[in-house]
């Protein structure tokens, strides 16, 4: 089949876009708003971009009927120019999706789902304590996207946290907590095993 996105009804019971694009890491965005009040919200539209300077983005979709402009983790982003990236290994995966939920402005989702934060170094955002990587980022740019309240959001990693029963032989092994990822729909998966290529020379 073949259809053109916000043209052509595809016909099927659910945007198949997502799935597609597939599997997608989560970055779960810590931020302070300007009273330093601390928020966490995961998003599956995430990646790095670059490792010099190690560069990560994230984007936020959609409104949130008490923030005039995207959703709390962008404006709290938008006063501090501050975030955090937490990793989300697979047996975080509950509380991540409590913390999912659409609460007020200004409301402490890490008390919400009984998350323990740990201080950072670099920025004044609270990581996420029992995550198995954390990085810490100063904004370096906020773009509007087509669309309503699409926004990307791009920053530098000025501080990483790793967890050091996760480093074996001088690897930082992502099988030791199985990394949690986005598929389509209301679908999740997890890494369990990995295998190796070699470039051609």
């Amino acid at each position: 089949m073949f259809y053109r996105p916000n043209i052509d009804d595809h016909g099927l019971p659910h945007n198949p876009f997502k799935a597609i694009v597939s599997p997608r890491p989560i970055g779960w965005i810590s931020t302070v708003d300007a009273e330093g009040r601390a928020n966490l919200a995961p998003y599956s539209f995430f990646n790095a971009v670059t490792d010099n300077p190690p560069m990560v983005m994230f984007a936020s979709t959609g409104t949130k009927p008490d923030q005039d402009y995207a959703k709390d983790s962008v404006a709290n982003i938008r006063a501090t120019g501050e975030f955090v990236v937490n990793i989300v290994s697979t047996d975080l995966k509950d509380v991540m999706n409590k913390s999912s939920g659409a609460l007020a402005a200004g409301a402490d989702e890490f008390d919400h789902a009984g998350i323990l934060k740990a201080g950072c170094n670099m920025v004044k955002a609270p990581r996420v304590a029992a995550s198995p990587a954390a990085l810490e980022c100063k904004l370096f740019k906020i773009i509007d996207l087509p669309g309503v309240n699409n926004v990307m959001v791009l920053g530098e990693v000025v501080g990483v946290h790793l967890d050091d029963t996760v480093i074996v032989n001088g690897i930082f092994d992502v099988t030791r907590y199985s990394p949690l990822a986005r598929l389509g729909y209301k679908d999740y998966t997890s890494v369990t095993d990995i295998f190796a290529l070699n470039r051609p020379e």
